[in-house]
């Protein structure tokens, strides 16, 4: 592989400011996958009623310990911005390194793009706008996020915690007063029953919405660059951030779905925490609980635009993407470009599934698009801590998973199966199977062009050192 040489500014131009400890990890964890909890989840009860979708959570649980265990193991041994994409470029060389970083790069695009169409629901709901409106809620969202995000690491890791905190309180709110309310029988089994292959087929429909409580979490290794230790406070903040979300995820799905107005309406809503909240406080309060609601959302919103800002950095930094979007800000040090870039795709994906799908289904379809991504990103991830248990052995891991190989190969064939699921359901088939054409178009971007215009990057000469 040849690197075309760059000036001596080059990295001058593009760095980054050190700021995150154990608790800005924690938070920007958290905040990434809180919006899971308040919108997006429910829909899985619609797939595959409410004993699906615990059996597909459960699942989903499983699968988020191999792989999280995987990354703080790999994450404090390869301390790069690129994550993912470092993870694998170490242990399957540039393509690997490329096919995984695109197919993060997709999940992280379009993560946004489907959270955004939840807050434009909340805020619709406020405001009491027309359905029509909800674009313009979209991009005043965008506008506003990408800005914090622009003004510094600082400002951005502060408001990760104080949101995170807030989320965690108002589900706590949800969780405790929905106790005295509780009737599985009448709410949470309000669809007739379909027997225990029908609740198979259930949670097999339910696994991209169960994936959705915990989608995010993985984004942590992107701060590496900007913690003060990240061999030492990655693994801390990447699990602690997962038991956090276990907690959150179990408890949102039994309390919500166990009280009024029950699972078959629930799983219907874009605003299902209005709806939960309403059962337990009145409907006069309605407006109080939709700002409430948009809350976690907003807090998701906020950290996964941070994700794809590092993570398209990274990638155009080392010359897979354009490297033209890897300048950070000189005032600043954020990367202004990336951030500006990922979110005009993010919103061209949710206007194009506005303007020509159904706009009912447009968080949904988005959903799928995003899990499509997420998926084929953790089946290589996993691949890479295989192998770089069985290639580099010598190298050093300040944490070694408990798990090993064994929770990766779980993690990567329960993935594989939601892979398989998501072209299954034909609500959404279209979506996928626009996202495989995404996916294809940019390995073909790579296999035409960027492949022969590498730069190396931190992540790139790491690899070269290894595989000497």
């Amino acid at each position: 592989m040849m690197y075309q040489r760059t000036d001596a500014g080059y990295f001058e131009k593009r760095t980054l400011r050190r700021h995150a400890r154990v608790v800005h990890l924690w938070a920007l964890g958290v905040a990434a996958v809180i919006s899971g909890d308040f919108f997006g989840w429910n829909f899985g009860l619609t797939a595959g009623g409410f004993s699906g979708m615990l059996i597909a959570t459960a699942i989903m649980t499983a699968m988020y310990l191999g792989l999280c265990f995987s990354i703080a193991e790999m994450s404090p041994a390869l301390p790069h911005t690129g994550g993912a994409y470092s993870f694998a470029r170490t242990a399957m060389g540039p393509w690997g390194g490329y096919i995984t970083g695109l197919a993060e790069n997709m999940e992280y695009i379009l993560t946004p793009a489907t959270i955004v169409v939840g807050i434009g629901g909340y805020l619709g709901a406020i405001f009491g706008t027309a359905k029509s409106w909800e674009p313009a809620w979209w991009v005043a969202c965008y506008a506003v996020f990408v800005a914090l995000n622009v003004f510094g690491v600082a400002l951005s890791f502060r408001f990760s915690v104080f949101i995170a905190m807030a989320a965690l309180a108002v589900l706590s709110v949800l969780w405790i007063g929905a106790i005295p309310h509780l009737d599985f029988a009448r709410w949470a089994f309000d669809s007739p029953s379909k027997g225990w292959r029908g609740t198979l087929q259930g949670s097999l429909a339910a696994l991209p919405f169960a994936l959705w409580l915990y989608l995010g979490i993985e984004q942590l290794p992107l701060a590496a660059e900007e913690s003060h230790d990240p061999r030492r406070d990655m693994p801390k903040g990447i699990l602690s951030g997962l038991l956090t979300l276990i907690a959150c995820s179990f408890l949102t799905v039994i309390l919500s779905a166990g009280i009024a107005p029950g699972a078959a309406k629930l799983g219907a809503s874009q605003e299902p925490l209005v709806l939960s909240f309403q059962t337990i406080a009145g409907s006069e309060w309605t407006k109080l609980f939709a700002v409430v609601a948009s809350i976690g959302l907003i807090a998701s919103f906020h950290t996964i635009l941070y994700a794809y800002g590092r993570q398209i950095y990274s990638l155009s930094r080392a010359g897979y993407f354009p490297r033209w979007l890897s300048v950070t800000s000189a005032r600043y040090e954020t990367p202004v470009r990336a951030l500006m870039a990922g979110s005009v795709l993010g919103m061209a994906a949710a206007l194009a599934i506005y303007r020509f799908g159904q706009t009912s289904q447009v968080g949904a379809i988005l959903l799928n698009m995003a899990v499509f991504g997420a998926v084929i990103a953790y089946i290589l991830q996993m691949a890479s801590f295989v192998i770089l248990r069985r290639n580099l052995p010598e190298i050093e891991r300040p944490y070694v998973s408990p798990l090993g190989i064994a929770g990766a190969w779980v993690a990567t064939m329960i993935a594989a199966v939601t892979l398989v699921a998501l072209f299954l359901n034909p609500d959404y088939r279209k979506g996928v199977f626009g996202a495989a054409a995404w996916f294809l178009l940019g390995i073909a971007y790579f296999a035409l062009y960027a492949r022969d215009r590498l730069v190396l990057s931190p992540e790139e000469e790491f690899a070269r050192k290894q595989a000497r």
